[in-house]
């Protein structure tokens, strides 16, 4: 998923469905970014919502921010499930992540959850670096702060990160069903993520480098992080039933809502993910629930783990293959100014 050029940038939605951005002039689908390049979403393609494309207007230089957060989101979501059956593998066609957006379980809830952090993440930076016009950094913490700091400095503009990406993902969840419960829940899961790892980074004032007194901001974690904490949640994710309280009184929010499929468990925080239907066998491929299988991946036969041959080829028995590799190392810096180093060579299985 590469960004060649302006006139060549890709990026998906919520839903897994690609957004083609290129340089073709159109009357009806005209965007126009804070360098007054012309962007034109391809109607050969799944254009953005009504609503999407005037939050874009409204908010110059947002498009590139929220195309870079989906990325990273996607590479995040790659790398936490790198060892896993399902590996959240994505293709070039229509549907990026394929059907399994489509179903209700654990994998789903973290495609969402992961994409919907990527857009607050990266328009939250966006404000601070000053790539957005309608936003800055947060400077609503000023003055005192403690005994030797003082509040100051370029925080993360998360609050509005928060704001632009509820408004602009959850817009594309139509409907009042579980899965649009279930969507809309792990998309706020997803920003509570980052909102809530944000840290404190202070930097220190006074004479010949003492620290007499420091002025601190607020800072976004690194999507690693995210993606770490995302993953956790994952692993411990609840699984709902679609709650009606059946009270004409109460009002939409409350009358439709997510319990617990066991009402001995506690009803899911803001905070946790959440699926209503199993996951598909990621062993063999499937076209009807689009799993490719696990036939052809590297695995590790000597990990009891998830990576570990026994889990990842499902019992079908894998293939050994050992060589010898030749790396570099023991490498050493010379003033001034070049680097020796030695080739060592070891043997993988």
């Amino acid at each position: 998923l590469a960004l060649s050029s302006l006139s060549n940038t890709l990026a998906v939605n919520n839903s897994g469905r690609w957004w083609g951005i290129i340089n073709v002039a159109s009357s009806t689908n005209l965007l126009t970014d804070s360098k007054n390049v012309q962007l034109v979403l391809d109607p050969s393609l799944q254009l953005l919502s009504r609503k999407q494309r005037k939050l874009i207007r409204q908010n110059p230089g947002i498009l590139h921010s929220v195309s870079s957060g989906l990325q990273t989101a996607i590479k995040e979501c790659k790398w936490q499930f790198r060892n896993r059956r399902w590996n959240c593998p994505t293709s070039q066609g229509p549907n990026i992540f394929g059907k399994i957006v489509n179903r209700g379980c654990r994998e789903t809830a973290f495609i969402f959850a992961i994409t919907s952090a990527g857009v607050t993440h990266s328009v939250a930076r966006s404000c601070s670096e000053g790539s957005i016009e309608s936003c800055t950094c947060d400077y609503r913490r000023r003055g005192p702060g403690g005994p030797d700091w003082h509040w100051g400095g370029c925080s993360d503009n998360i609050d509005f990160g928060r704001l632009f990406g509820r408004e602009f993902v959850d817009s594309s969840e139509k409907g009042r069903d579980l899965r649009f419960l279930m969507n809309l829940h792990n998309n706020e899961a997803g920003r509570m993520t980052v909102f809530s790892e944000m840290r404190q980074e202070c930097k220190c004032h006074g004479m010949s480098g003492s620290c007499t007194v420091r002025t601190c901001w607020m800072r976004l974690p690194t999507f690693r992080a995210v993606g770490d904490v995302l993953k956790d949640r994952f692993d411990g994710a609840s699984r709902v039933i679609y709650g009606n309280k059946g009270s004409n009184r109460a009002s939409r929010v409350e009358l439709h809502h997510l319990e617990p499929e066991n009402p001995a468990h506690k009803p899911p925080s803001p905070h946790d993910l959440v699926y209503f239907e199993k996951s598909p066998n990621f062993c063999t491929y499937s076209g009807k629930t689009g799993t490719a299988g696990t036939a052809g991946r590297f695995c590790n036969s000597s990990s009891p783990g998830l990576d570990g041959c026994e889990l990842l080829c499902c019992g079908r028995g894998y293939r050994t293959r050992t060589q010898r590799v030749t790396e570099r190392c023991n490498c050493t810096f010379h003033w001034c100014c070049h680097v020796s180093c030695l080739n060592c060579t070891n043997t993988q299985v």
